[in-house]
């Protein structure tokens, strides 16, 4: 079932998320819908408050992508990325490194929104999975930064307070215009 996604302005992107109980009554049937609304919306991400969730929830899919590279490692071993395509996260926790590179990030709450945003290239993850068990990975590249921008949502934190001044200047009247119009909607 496709869920809508809330824009800028809405107060549920602000708020951080609950832990998850693998357990939770539901919780396959929200990572499904969570998922077909990620594909059908053409997105590489989606965290739980993008649907009006507050919780530690994100899917996530970059296996579509060919001109961005991504690398993983699980147990210090290379995979294959599409091997854990779509990742499913509960509750991540990250460990970044100091590689920073500066990268276009766009969100499916910032409809047709771009900046740059500079990130660590490289992180260690650990997260729950639905079945219960603990996934600790290693990752690069795009992968990596989806991760942090969509566990950023986790926390109430949004790519537009991750970037320097100039470029958040460069995008200011488009999503200042969005939060308005999500306001107003909101309002009525």
């Amino acid at each position: 079932m496709l869920l809508p996604i809330v824009k800028y302005g809405h107060p549920v992107l602000r708020q951080r998320g609950s832990l998850v109980d693998p357990e939770m009554e539901g919780l396959d049937d929200l990572i499904e819908n969570m998922l077909e609304t990620m594909q059908e919306a053409n997105g590489i991400g989606l965290a739980a408050q993008q649907i009006d969730r507050a919780l530690q929830l994100t899917v996530i899919d970059v296996s579509a992508v060919s001109d961005r590279e991504s690398a993983m490692w699980v147990d210090d071993e290379a995979v294959a990325v599409e091997d854990f395509m779509p990742l499913v996260l509960l509750n991540p926790i990250l460990q970044l490194r100091d590689d920073f590179e500066m990268g276009q990030e766009g969100c499916l709450s910032f409809p047709e929104i771009y900046g740059e945003v500079n990130r660590p290239n490289t992180i260690e993850v650990e997260a729950l999975q639905p079945d219960g068990s603990t996934l600790h990975f290693r990752c690069e590249g795009l992968l990596s930064r989806a991760v942090q921008h969509e566990t950023d949502h986790l926390n109430g934190i949004l790519f537009i307070d991750r970037m320097d001044r100039a470029n958040k200047d460069r995008i200011r009247e488009e999503y200042e215009a969005l939060h308005s119009v999500t306001q107003e909607a909101l309002k009525a």
